[in-house]
């Protein structure tokens, strides 16, 4: 079977979606999508009937009502999955969450279907994830997280999900093939927070060695994340060989073309990665191996990803030798596995201009036969890849919106350019535009952002605006004017303001005209904070019991103190201007007060508090030691990343537990350092506060030095009333 023009499902996928069957005569297709069911809405999936439709090129539902029942027939699981979500989010006023902690919330009787409707796809790959996103916000993930993924994933429609789980017990099988042995591989491997950079050729070892109890059970999550993919008829992504090695095997082989990768993220030459040349022999043998001891322990699609220049120099800029490894790289795929697809991300293209000329760009990607490689057009939310690269050169690709960066949770989401961006890229992209999807690298603030990009992949009889008139209905539980205009504001005129990655307060202290640090880049919100305050005061007045409701009344909250934190960082700059003593006091002891209150408000659910992800990454360890040193690894992400101030914040965070004893602190330390500075008459050493700031962010990442007392959960509707008081919003 063929999911668009080039995908091959496994035999096995094929076989259980057309002639597996039951005692019962329901097709595997049915139980998986009444299993489904069950997992989502167990009250009323016995309500619900599954039926499976001829076999058709194009995913399609069809919704009717029954004898009191639901009916939904569909080709497949994954598309009977989407038929319900359509059921659940426009007849029920239900959501979804990706989150197993957000309940589903049911009408006591479901809503009849008062005429049939059908939908077919717009396209037939509908992809999501990206590497970052294993490091910024699933790492710790068990079964239970996973398991209400994939169903989510499920019923947005998603068929092409990455799954780079567990790839390092398949690089241990490899190494230990060509010699090595383990200390040497799990010496290789980063921390598991790490990992995803590791697999992208941008580091290895750093907060290694990996732990062997880590791979193997990592290994066996992956094995249920795929078993449960297929079964919902997704084609899961596994990785490919890209060329990194480690150094131990340059030394084993001397005589192999093999350099070292440009510096990435300010690491230094312990980290550096080692590249293996794909026109050297030895790389088409590892890739083949890899692909066996894969698809050994794994299974295999038959689509890789692989992706040797992920944000690092190719070794030449020369045409000729781009072409001649582009073709190397497809050769050893098809080598390994005859039916390969290669999945390229695109963001290389589109993040280094300077030498991914279009004439180089056409070398390397013209090199591969058309119907052998995909490309992930990377960043449609922002700029239009395939406008870059005449189409990616007739190869099939999927537009993709990336939204967000590093698992930051400002506030954002550009729907006044995503939406005439899409209908351009359907109008004019051509015949080889083939899937929408996104590359988000996390998530956790702003879902139904990407809820709408892949219901970009379906001919859904809503339009835009009737989809953020559903989405405020489901939020609430009810049909409610107030709320959908408010909800139309939030989306196409609040959060579109906001374009950076995060606010003041979560970043470096300083005072002047200087970025805070260029990691984290703040939007211009002068003129704002009336609006985001307006939001949130109108949210609380809205009311509803719905968990999403108060998940949303945190969220606008979060925003609203941020962006009034950024009024007090400049009137601190003002009374230090002034030499006003009193006035640097009063900020200061304003300052403490929001991050309190903040921290608070955070802790009220559980997608904003730090205690869920560091009680997550201990859960990986069976020793004291183990647990901490999971917990330094999950710790040192959020916040000082690497041993290098070169990426320091960049995925930082509003969450309960950072905000009082991490940010805070820092803040707290600069107006010391201010207040000091004026008695003395002096300006401030900025040095000497960065190397005290820099002992406070190293020793925070270490459980055993820094203990964190976390904000206890609170109602975040009395306290989104109280703080709307306090500061008069």
């Amino acid at each position: 079977m063929k999911i668009g023009y080039s995908i091959t499902l496994p035999v096995v996928a094929a076989a259980l979606l057309f002639f597996s069957c039951t005692g019962g005569g329901e097709s595997e297709s049915v139980i998986a999508a009444q299993d489904l069911a069950r997992r989502i809405i167990p009250a009323q999936a016995g309500d619900v009937i599954f039926r499976e439709a001829a076999s058709d090129s194009t995913d399609t539902f069809t919704l009717s009502s029954e004898k009191g029942k639901i009916v939904i027939e569909a080709n497949n699981a994954g598309t009977m999955a989407v038929g319900l979500n359509y059921y659940l989010n426009n007849y029920c006023n239900t959501t979804v969450s990706q989150y197993a902690a957000h309940p589903v919330e049911m009408p006591d009787v479901l809503p009849a279907v008062p005429k049939p409707v059908s939908v077919s796809a717009k396209v037939p790959y509908r992809f999501y994830l990206n590497y970052c996103t294993f490091g910024y916000t699933m790492p710790w993930w068990g079964w239970k997280e996973w398991e209400r993924f994939i169903d989510w994933m499920a019923l947005n429609g998603v068929n092409m999900p990455l799954a780079t789980t567990g790839e390092e017990a398949v690089w241990q099988r490899v190494w230990r093939r060509f010699g090595m042995n383990d200390e040497q591989i799990l010496a290789h491997f980063t921390g598991p927070a790490h990992l995803a950079w590791h697999r992208m050729v941008n580091i290895n070892s750093f907060q290694g060695p990996l732990p062997q109890d880590w791979i193997d059970s990592q290994a066996e999550l992956e094995k249920k994340i795929l078993q449960r993919e297929r079964s919902l008829s997704m084609t899961p992504v596994l990785h490919s060989f890209s060329g990194s090695v480690p150094a131990v095997f340059k030394d084993m082989h001397p005589e192999a073309e093999i350099t070292k990768v440009s510096n990435w993220g300010g690491f230094g030459d312990p980290y550096r990665c080692w590249f293996l040349s794909p026109t050297d022999p030895l790389y088409t043998e590892i890739q083949k191996v890899y692909i066996e001891e894969q698809t050994a322990l794994f299974g295999t699609d038959h689509i890789y990803g692989l992706d040797p220049f992920n944000e690092v120099d190719a070794p030449s800029w020369d045409p000729e030798t781009l072409a001649s490894m582009g073709k190397a790289f497809w050769s050893s795929l098809e080598a390994a596995d005859p039916e390969a697809v290669w999945l390229q991300m695109g963001w290389f293209l589109i993040n280094d201009r300077k030498h991914w000329t279009p004439g180089n760009m056409e070398a390397f990607l013209g090199s591969v036969p058309r119907g052998k490689m995909i490309m992930l057009d990377y960043h449609d939310d922002w700029v239009l890849g395939w406008k870059l690269t005449d189409r990616f050169y007739g190869h099939d690709y999927i537009a993709c919106a990336l939204l967000n960066f590093g698992g930051n949770t400002l506030l954002n989401g550009n729907f006044p350019t995503l939406i005439p961006f899409y209908d351009e890229t359907f109008r004019d992209g051509g015949p080889n535009m083939k899937g929408v999807g996104s590359t988000l690298e996390g998530f956790g603030t702003n879902p139904y952002y990407f809820e709408f990009v892949l219901s970009l992949g379906w001919n859904y009889p809503e339009t835009p605006d009737q989809w953020i008139d559903k989405l405020a209905d489901r939020h609430i539980g009810r049909e409610d004017a107030t709320a959908r205009a408010l909800w139309h504001d939030i989306i196409m005129n609040i959060a579109p303001q906001y374009t950076g990655t995060g606010v003041s307060m979560n970043s470096h202290p300083v005072l002047g005209p200087k970025p805070y640090n260029w990691t984290v880049k703040f939007p211009d919100i002068k003129g704002r904070t009336p609006v985001m305050d307006y939001a949130w005061r109108k949210m609380l007045e809205i009311g509803s019991d719905r968990y999403e409701y108060k998940y949303d009344l945190v969220n606008l909250g979060r925003q609203a103190l941020g962006d009034y934190f950024d009024t007090l960082r400049d009137s601190l700059q003002l009374a230090w201007d002034k030499r006003d003593m009193d006035a640097v006091l009063k900020v200061r002891s304003e300052m403490d007060s929001v991050f309190e209150d903040l921290d608070a408000l955070l802790a009220c659910v559980p997608e904003f508090n730090l205690q869920v992800w560091n009680e997550q990454a201990r859960s990986w360890g069976r020793t004291p030691e183990e647990k901490d040193y999971y917990e330094w690894c999950a710790r040192t992400i959020l916040t000082i990343w690497s041993n290098n101030r070169g990426l320091c914040d960049y995925a930082n965070r509003q969450w309960a537990g950072l905000a009082k004893s991490y940010y805070k602190p820092r803040w707290m330390m600069f107006c010391d350092d201010v207040i000091f500075d004026l008695m003395m008459g002096r300006k401030i050493s900025e040095d000497n506060f960065d190397a005290r700031l820099r002992y406070h962010e190293i020793n925070w990442t270490v459980p055993s030095i820094t203990k964190i007392d976390y904000s206890q959960p609170g109602d975040p509707v009395e306290l989104s009333r109280h703080l709307i008081e306090k500061y008069g919003f």
